[in-house]
């Protein structure tokens, strides 16, 4: 696929693959939800669905869905290294004559060695990320590979209107302030021969590359995932942090040249400093921005708290949110979520109009053991906000991959069967799916394969059936 044409799908395909594109209206129609996600009234119940590569029924589906798994941890990838775990945030970058390139993340820590070839990694610590191919005429993986490795803990990040992954760190770490003070969170991640700083994002192009370099004026911080207006080029980066976390854009020099510098802002709702509790549904609250005058400054001086930036946004205005997650571009909108927070801290989604410059509360979980802990997000080619379930309270059995469709009505789509015990691959898989995570959701440019992630073991599916959310 040509640049420009690369640039019309990612830009326009969420609503070109379906007519039904969920309008503002719609969503301001959201609402306060229950326990758990009722079944959607055209797809009916979850039943589980057999596995069309390993057999067994990793999934309960809608009827008429099926579905294959592919580049299972430890797995032998293409370029014969193996196919590491906790696959995490993943999007499609690239989707030409039926060929879905994936690129997707891997949360991983610890420093006894990168992926893949060490020559071709920015560091000694365990993360990065894997490109992978799916043949959906074919439906099988045809390709796949290592494309960027020593980063730390890249949990989400967002695909470019230009064809990249921007792949982030949730792990602000500056080896020569690590030993300061308390014991940091970083080292009980057991990173301390880390040789270089992480907390950044970094630019992911499909083959990967042998010499990956950070985004500094990006940030320092907790990163966690990003989504572009490809008008302004401006990117929104969520951070996963409590209990003060930020909601931030860049604003680069050239549009499509992050790495040519740029100016960081953080999010400043008026009136509220603080927006990690209960907050009014469908009440539209204006906004502005303030600068990050160093946004390299990942720690508070003088310790290696992570609070750098955060602060230095509080500090000028900015108001504070809680373990910021996904976010997604949609109609002149940012769509994102905070895992814990709300008045039960089990999960909101929030509307940022970029015309209007106003926030909205769209939706708020409202307890930890039911449906919570929203994560990753993306809107579907029909229109459904889908959601990643990430649930916060001690029942975490079967997590769901949730929507919110045009109505405003919370719907499971799938859910990953808790109740299977064997053994593929050399994972117990009973032991652990029992309470994974979903990850990584995202679409074929036709909109009739969805991709996503179980985090653990670490396997991608890709779904296909009769869509109509």
């Amino acid at each position: 696929m040509g640049g420009t044409d690369r640039r019309g799908f990612l830009k326009h395909g969420l609503v070109a693959a379906g007519g039904l594109g969920l309008g503002l209206t719609a969503w301001s129609r959201l609402a306060r939800k229950g326990a758990a996600p009722k079944f959607h009234h055209a797809l009916g119940p979850l039943l589980p669905v057999n596995d069309q590569t390993s057999g067994l029924p990793l999934l309960k589906l809608p009827k008429g869905f099926r579905y294959l798994s592919f580049a299972w941890a430890g797995e032998t990838l293409t370029d014969g290294y193996p196919s590491p775990g906790a696959c995490d945030g993943m999007g499609v970058v690239d989707d030409t004559n039926g060929i879905v390139t994936l690129i997707r993340n891997h949360e991983l820590r610890g420093s006894s060695g990168p992926l893949g070839d060490p020559q071709k990694a920015w560091d000694v610590t365990g993360g990065g990320t894997t490109t992978l191919q799916f043949d959906t005429r074919n439906e099988r993986l045809v390709d796949s590979r290592i494309s960027l490795a020593g980063t730390l803990n890249n949990c989400a990040g967002g695909v470019t209107p230009w064809g990249t992954w921007l792949s982030c760190e949730e792990a602000p770490l500056t080896p020569e302030l690590m030993h300061h003070g308390v014991e940091s969170r970083q080292m009980r991640w057991q990173v301390e021969n880390a040789q270089k700083s992480h907390g950044y994002v970094f630019e992911v192009h499909p083959e990967g590359g042998s010499n990956p370099q950070p985004i500094v004026p990006m940030g320092q911080f907790y990163h966690e995932a990003t989504a572009i207006d490809p008008e302004s080029g401006a990117v929104y980066m969520t951070e996963d942090r409590a209990p003060h976390a930020g909601l931030y854009r860049y604003l680069p020099k050239v549009p499509g040249k992050l790495h040519a510098g740029g100016k960081l802002q953080m999010l400043r709702v008026k009136g509220h400093k603080e927006l990690t509790g209960a907050v009014s549904l469908n009440k539209p609250m204006a906004i502005k921005w303030v600068d990050i005058a160093r946004p390299e400054q990942g720690h508070t001086p003088g310790t290696h708290d992570g609070a750098g930036v955060v602060a230095q946004g509080m500090g000028e205005g900015g108001t504070a949110f809680v373990s910021l997650e996904g976010c997604d571009f949609y109609e002149k909108s940012i769509y994102f979520t905070s895992k814990a927070g709300g008045g039960a801290g089990a999960g909101q989604i929030f509307r940022l109009n970029i015309e209007e410059k106003t926030l909205v509360l769209i939706f708020e979980a409202m307890e930890r053991n039911g449906f919570s802990g929203p994560d990753n997000i993306i809107v579907s080619p029909r229109g459904s906000l889908m959601i990643c379930e990430d649930r916060l309270g001690l029942f975490t059995k079967g997590q769901v991959l949730a929507g919110l469709d045009g109505k405003g009505e919370l719907f499971a789509f799938s859910q990953i069967n808790s109740d299977l015990h064997a053994t593929y691959g050399g994972h117990d898989l009973h032991k652990t799916t029992v309470s994974s995570e979903w990850a990584g959701v995202c679409f074929s440019a036709d909109g009739q394969w969805m991709f996503a992630n179980i985090y653990s073991p670490g396997i991608t599916v890709a779904i296909t059936g009769p869509w109509v959310v």
